[in-house]
């Protein structure tokens, strides 16, 4: 990891959750109707996934932006679609229905360094940090690892 201070590399995600959990959390009940999507993901609009949770307050999965987007416009849907994935797409009634399942995650124990190399190598810009019992804690983003690089590199 060229550009990163060594003793950020290895700085474990707890000592940044603690920072990052004055943030609230984009989260909504995998039972939500696609209404209470719509309007959460509109309350989080700095977001571009909302975490879906169980009654347990476990993550179940996400919505990201561009799922909720196809499934409210999909009358006008994009060619990409698989036809098969627009029934499913269009009878969807509840969070659960349209959420992607098998969701990157960080967990408190690991180092920013393997989180980083994951999130590059997926993709993804924004991941939900567990605790042990699989509860969402914080949110992580790589804008925020920046953010921290830097801050990390001025002291």
């Amino acid at each position: 990891m060229r550009g990163i201070k060594e003793e950020v590399e290895h700085m474990k995600i707890s000592e940044l959750a603690a920072i990052l959990k004055k943030r609230k959390l984009p989260l909504i009940h995998e039972d939500a109707d696609i209404r209470e999507v719509v309007d959460a993901m509109i309350r989080y609009e700095c977001n571009r996934l909302l975490y879906v949770v169980d009654s347990n307050e476990k993550l179940s999965g996400v919505i990201s932006l561009r799922v909720l987007s196809r499934h409210v416009f999909s009358p006008s849907h994009e060619p990409q679609i698989h036809p098969r994935f627009l029934i499913s797409m269009i009878t969807a009634k509840k969070a659960k229905d349209i959420m992607q399942k098998n969701t990157v995650v960080a967990t408190e124990e690991e180092e920013v360094k393997q989180v980083l190399k994951r999130m590059i190598r997926t993709g993804v810009e924004d991941i939900p940090v567990l605790d042990k019992e699989k509860r969402i804690i914080a949110d992580l983003t790589l804008a925020d690892l920046l953010r921290f690089v830097v801050n990390s590199n001025e002291h």
